[in-house]
């Protein structure tokens, strides 16, 4: 992957709705994982290749617009680049880069709280009074830890249980993927999976 990947990828997450660690890309190393060509162009990885003399391999997927990827590579970004200017592949992998050193202490603080919490029964003041991007990762995390299958929880579900804790007017548990439920009893959440 290289920095017009990374580029295409932010875009994306853009379009999305996506969060701080989506919008972060891809990272360059994870565990075995590296992807050392995220600070260079496919233009200058390709010359690179030619250089030395080994064949480049275009994908034939990356020309179908089909796929939402091609249609950023071949249309969105090059509008960008025309209309507001040149640098927003550039701009858009540092942005990334920005956001995963972001994303990356805000986990570690999550971390930290999710260390000292029993997260089957969490106290919603003590979870009101943190900042909300530290709150909804304990959540997320919370729901997880009752039972929700990998990657099942949406943005609208976190809010839901956000809701019990912020908003709360005597509202009803959340049912949640994997047959999760959340309410709020006596001050506390409580998480059981059905």
């Amino acid at each position: 992957h290289t920095r017009d990947d990374q580029a295409e990828t932010v875009l994306l997450g853009l379009a999305r709705g996506s969060g701080t660690r989506s919008l972060s890309g891809m990272a360059p190393r994870i565990g075995k994982y590296i992807r050392p060509l995220l600070s260079i162009t496919r233009a200058q990885t390709e010359n690179l290749c030619k250089e030395v003399g080994l064949d480049v391999w275009h994908d034939p997927h990356n020309k179908d617009s089909n796929f939402a990827r091609v249609r950023v590579r071949m249309d969105a970004i090059p509008t960008l680049e025309k209309t507001i200017g040149p640098g927003i592949s550039q701009a858009l992998a540092r942005s990334a880069e920005l956001l995963r050193q972001d994303a990356d202490a805000l986990d570690a603080w999550a971390q930290r709280e999710i260390a000292a919490l029993d997260l089957a029964d969490l106290e919603c003041e003590q979870l009101a009074n943190l900042p909300q991007a530290i709150r909804s990762r304990i959540i997320r995390a919370a729901i997880y830890a009752a039972g929700a299958p990998s990657g099942s929880i949406s943005a609208d579900h976190v809010a839901s249980v956000e809701a019990l804790i912020t908003a709360w007017s005597g509202q009803g548990a959340s049912d949640l993927p994997g047959g999760v439920k959340v309410e709020r009893l006596s001050g506390r959440l409580s998480l059981l999976r059905n």
